[in-house]
């Protein structure tokens, strides 16, 4: 019974492998874009209050680990099963069963070195090897309509401060011009301190920009935080004191605080205010440019998928040798049972106690 029923049962379910079709893995690697240290890394900390204001479009931690999550979501493999009809493919009645199907024949892994690798199974060694393919082909498809890199973030956030800024910077000219002040009152010393404080008016506004970014993943008691609102403070007293001494400059210049005069004095600070803050925002909008122009191609594949020549499954020799000592082991298991039961029939105490569970089995099913 020992020898010959598990070689029975290993020799069946030999047979019962060559019914199986066999499958074939096709795999490919590549590798993702590389956050780099960018050229405005500098420009960033030199503009202190401002370079804040990248922190919160950037900060991609793991980007091996991003790529992949991107390749397991539904739009990339909805993409998927609508390039080879996987619903018919897997027969399956609803997309969500297809995507389980598609990600049950899928691995998607990234290894320590940076790598990523894709491997597909399938009973078609070329539609396997297709499908690896078209993981990098969606994952590209979809990386060209999101901002993913760092630079490519800070590109995308100071694209659109730049817009709204211009558009200011434009209403607050066309105001000036309405005032009907000379040219000549630009180079005056009035002017000049009212560009010292519109400009920092504008680091003010960069701070408050910043420090409403942080809030968004960091707590109030968090020491960067903390930081951050201790500068802004600061930037609001040197604000309150340069405002202070620009209007005491203008008021004896021009020995007196009324009419058209105070009128431009407005429209001329508003104006340096959203000049300084639109040349500030296009610096970094042309750094992040750049930047995003160095990172070249935004995926490197390393090994094409193609058809592979040898099936991954089904492993034949294995599956009849674990089919073997799966058996051996429960056929021993239950002659040491059988063996022990016969034992204890033969002892009348022993051969009682079967006799009672056997009746309360009985009873508990209704055999009784």
């Amino acid at each position: 019974l020992l020898i010959l029923g598990p070689l029975l049962v290993g020799l069946t379910a030999l047979g019962f492998s060559f019914t199986i079709p066999p499958t074939f893995t096709a795999k490919t690697s590549f590798l993702p874009p590389q956050q780099q240290n960018s050229a405005a890394a500098t420009m960033l900390n030199s503009l202190g209050a401002l370079g804040g204001l990248a922190g919160a479009a950037a900060g991609i931690k793991n980007p091996a680990d991003q790529y992949v999550a991107f390749m397991k979501s539904n739009q990339l493999l909805d993409a998927l099963i609508d390039e080879f009809d996987l619903m018919n493919r897997y027969e399956a009645q609803y997309r969500t069963s297809a995507r389980t199907a598609l990600m049950g024949s899928s691995r998607i892994a990234s290894g320590k070195d940076g790598i990523i690798t894709v491997e597909v199974d399938d009973t078609d060694p070329q539609l396997a090897a297709d499908m690896a393919n078209a993981y990098v082909t969606q994952l590209e498809a979809l990386m060209s309509r999101l901002a993913v890199t760092e630079a490519q973030q800070r590109r995308q956030f100071f694209e659109s401060q730049l817009e709204a800024t211009k558009q200011k910077l434009t209403d607050a000219e066309i105001l000036l011009s309405q005032t009907g002040v000379s040219s000549d009152v630009l180079k005056s010393a009035p002017a000049t301190a009212i560009a010292g404080v519109a400009a920092l008016q504008a680091e003010v506004t960069a701070q408050e920009v910043r420090l409403g970014s942080m809030r968004g993943y960091l707590t109030e008691t968090a020491p960067e935080f903390k930081q951050a609102l201790t500068t802004l403070g600061s930037l609001r007293a040197q604000l309150a004191k340069q405002s202070e001494g620009a209007r005491s400059s203008t008021s004896r210049a021009d020995g007196s605080s009324g009419g058209a005069r105070d009128d431009y004095i407005t429209r001329y600070r508003e104006f340096k205010y959203q000049e300084t803050l639109f040349e500030l925002f296009a610096r970094q909008f042309e750094m992040a440019k750049l930047d995003e122009s160095r990172e070249g191609a935004t995926i490197q594949v390393i090994d094409t998928a193609t058809a592979p020549e040898f099936k991954s499954k089904p492993k034949k020799a294995l599956i009849a040798v674990l089919a073997t000592f799966a058996t051996g082991f429960l056929l021993l298991l239950w002659v040491f049972v059988r063996q022990s039961l016969k034992n204890a029939s033969q002892d009348t105490e022993s051969a009682q106690k079967l006799a009672s569970i056997r009746v309360a089995f009985r009873r508990a099913f209704g055999l009784s």
